[in-house]
């Protein structure tokens, strides 16, 4: 062979090597993806053939004839997750959230991912312990496993995840304490580049270590609520200036509030209720973004309304329930512009109860189970709901002091009207839009974690989450003509706020599968920033959607 022949031979035998390599790890791809779906039901009817990436299979994303995404939202998959997960090595996102039949346990060959940067498995029906593995993932930046049934306690591994910023575990059975770094390995006070610690509704317990917290950190939400955490709040949370959200309710947590919380400037929503903590009412003069207090059944020893719960410029909800207050109300309370709701029931508080000149945005004032022995508006309008029952002005006669003297709740009532058109008679099994149109909507619930507003009166709240949600849709390019909100629901202990959500179709009546994936994961990886008084928030879909007539539709 002369050297002529030579020179155009080898690019050739290059390309064909290149070309072999490819088609290799293609095929150990498509034999993974194979082995791990072997029984699952109800796959997309598009995994036809042997080729992932070139054969249009629903849910699968490709770089270069590698398998880089798997995201299967919201398909009623029914299955296990097995350990052939960890042989699609070139991985950079798997999302399977919202499929209730994935059930069993996160295999630790999911570790071996170590290019995964997504991982979320929400409102799945997951159980086991979390494993250990889950550490090795250093390119992770988002790492959701909430809404299944996950036990045992947080990996200490956790602690290498560093660049992780949305870290949730919550609505699970996770128990033990929160790990922190010591001679036994790595914790979580070394995740300095997370904003989100969202650990609610779980079994956790023991201290929360001082160590957990430092000034380098970024975290904007803590959520540590409803757990049996127990101890004293650590004095070093003033240090974590970035702070936005504190839940530290429905624990068992004692001693005093840290004066280092005053630090927290940011703060806009502290939730405290629901422990045992005592000594003085802490003192949040100068939080001036706080929209939310909740101290509510606690052992303080203050015995009046602090004064900083009348100069608070952007409070909207103050909670202040069983804190053993006494004393008269002042009225100044009322006039703050941004308040909304005042509860202050089971009390000792006394005398003459005067609203003055009351804000326009106040819903709901209850102060149930107090002394009050009179109303200084009793025989006037008042325009917001006022409790007074269990105290003395009750046992008194008189048409105008029983409008006070039962048990009033801050009614929610909101749905969706239609954009200017009459609504259609749709068959059984679709809605009628927004835009009038019968469709067969994409439906779930959107619940705030830490609600910013408490006067559901005003509309201009729901207003606002649906125009975000429609125009953040739409400008992913998402075949979506229209948002509705309905049903909200609050509960006032924990401060969790739901409301249903519907997403219609653009371009037929019903999704396809790829318009219910995409829809489905902006919304479980947090693409759609919602408003700061919603925030954080979750989704979780309702049942399964039906495809049967969409599978073939183009959207």
């Amino acid at each position: 062979m002369d050297q002529r022949n030579t020179v155009v031979l080898l690019p050739l035998l290059l390309l064909f090597h290149v070309l072999f390599i490819a088609a290799q790890n293609s095929n150990q791809d498509f034999t993974a993806l194979s082995s791990l779906t072997e029984f699952w039901e109800n796959k997309p009817p598009s995994w036809v053939g042997t080729d992932p990436c070139g054969g249009g299979w629903d849910g699968i994303g490709c770089t270069k004839s590698r398998v880089t995404a798997i995201q299967l939202l919201s398909m009623n998959l029914k299955g296990s997750l097995t350990g052939d997960i960890g042989r699609l090595t070139e991985l950079r996102t798997l999302d399977l959230s919202y499929n209730k039949g994935l059930s069993g346990r996160i295999p630790a060959e999911i570790g071996n991912l170590r290019n995964l940067q997504t991982l979320s498995l929400v409102g799945c029906d997951f159980f086991g312990p979390i494993p250990d593995s889950l550490g090795a993932l250093n390119q992770l930046t988002f790492l959701a496993l909430n809404l299944n049934r996950l036990s045992g306690p947080i990996p200490r591994t956790f602690g290498n995840l560093s660049n992780v910023d949305w870290l949730d575990i919550a609505d699970n059975q996770i128990e033990g304490p929160i790990p922190i770094s010591d001679e036994q390995g790595p914790g979580l006070d070394m995740l300095l580049k997370t904003e989100h610690f969202h650990f609610g509704n779980n079994r956790l317990s023991g201290q929360v270590q001082p160590k957990l917290f430092s000034s380098n950190m970024i975290l904007k939400h803590l959520l540590l609520d409803n757990n049996n955490l127990s101890g004293n709040i650590p004095d070093t949370i003033g240090l974590v200036k970035t702070l936005t959200v504190i839940r530290y309710n429905h624990n068992h947590m004692t001693g005093e509030v840290p004066s280092s919380i005053r630090n927290l400037t940011k703060l806009t929503e502290l939730y405290l209720g629901y422990n045992k903590l005592n000594g003085s009412m802490p003192d949040l003069t100068g939080l001036n973004s706080l929209a939310t207090v909740d101290l509510s059944n606690n052992s303080f020893n203050s015995p009046s309304i602090p004064s900083w719960a009348s100069s608070l410029p952007y409070l909207t909800t103050l909670t202040l329930e069983n804190t053993g207050l006494q004393g008269k109300i002042p009225a100044s309370l009322f006039s703050q512009p941004n308040i909304e709701t005042i509860i202050m029931r089971n009390n000792q508080l006394n005398g003459t109860l005067d609203v003055g000149n009351y804000t326009p945005n106040l819903g709901l004032v209850d102060l149930g189970t107090n002394k009050i022995t009179d109303f200084a508006q009793e025989s006037q309008q008042i325009t917001f709901n006022v409790t007074l029952v269990g105290n003395p002005i009750c046992l008194e006669t008189g048409a105008d002091s029983q409008r006070y003297c039962t048990n009033s709740q801050n009614s929610i009532t909101y749905s969706t009207v239609p954009n200017n058109c009459i609504p259609p008679s749709c068959s059984s099994n679709m809605v009628s839009s927004p835009n009038c149109k019968c469709a067969l909507p994409y439906t779930g619930a959107l619940t705030s974690r830490a609600l910013g507003f408490s006067n559901f009166r005003n509309i201009s709240y729901f207003k606002d989450l649906e125009h975000g949600l429609l125009a953040t849709f739409q400008s992913h390019n998402l075949p979506v003509d229209s948002v509705s909100l309905s049903n909200p629901l609050w509960n006032s202990s924990s401060g969790y706020f739901r409301l249903n959500l519907n997403v219609f179709p653009s371009q037929s009546q019903r999704f396809n599968r790829t318009g219910v994936v995409s829809i489905s994961f902006v919304l479980s990886n947090q693409i759609y920033k919602a408003p700061a008084f919603f925030t954080p928030y979750y989704f979780s879909s309702s049942s399964s959607y039906d495809f049967s007539a969409g599978d073939l539709m183009s959207t």
